[in-house]
């Protein structure tokens, strides 16, 4: 399970041209979903997400965590974290999961890391075309991929 984190001042995802969801500050996570992720996977990424320090203290050091600032929590379904582009110009979505297991664990990881939050996190709609609207603060942006944990 990959996830793109992204600090943000605010964040929105449009349907349509309809509003689905927004947070104000907090992070804005895009999350790639293969088959051979689990359980496991999401518990280590909702953990690493709610801790992980990029947050400006009261010195400008990133020593603050979401969780920390009171900040808010935006998820959005991204297949293509999980592109290969090894061979020619068109990426190859492989290692992406079919819907049928990316639609469970999609859920599963929202409904962990609300409860690990302690406070609903807003999402987007699995597979919908969808824009992401969103100021990135810093810029601070991290990846995390669950098979790399060093």
């Amino acid at each position: 399970m990959r996830l793109l984190i992204q600090r943000v001042s605010h964040a929105a995802v449009y349907i349509n041209d309809e509003k689905r969801s927004g947070i104000n500050e907090g992070l804005l996570l895009l999350v790639g979903i293969e088959e051979a992720d689990g359980g496991e996977d999401i518990n280590f990424l909702c953990k690493k997400t709610i801790n992980l320090r990029i947050f400006d203290d009261e010195n400008g050091v990133m020593n603050r965590s979401v969780m920390d600032i009171g900040g808010e929590i935006l998820v959005v379904s991204q297949f293509t974290l999980h592109a290969s582009t090894k061979k020619g110009n068109r990426p190859s979505y492989l290692r992406a999961a079919k819907p049928d297991v990316s639609i469970p664990l999609y859920e599963k990881f929202c409904e962990t890391l609300t409860r690990m939050f302690g406070k609903p996190v807003q999402t987007g709609e699995f597979g919908a075309d969808m824009k992401v609207h969103l100021v990135n603060d810093g810029p601070v942006t991290i990846w995390i991929d669950s098979k790399i944990k060093e």
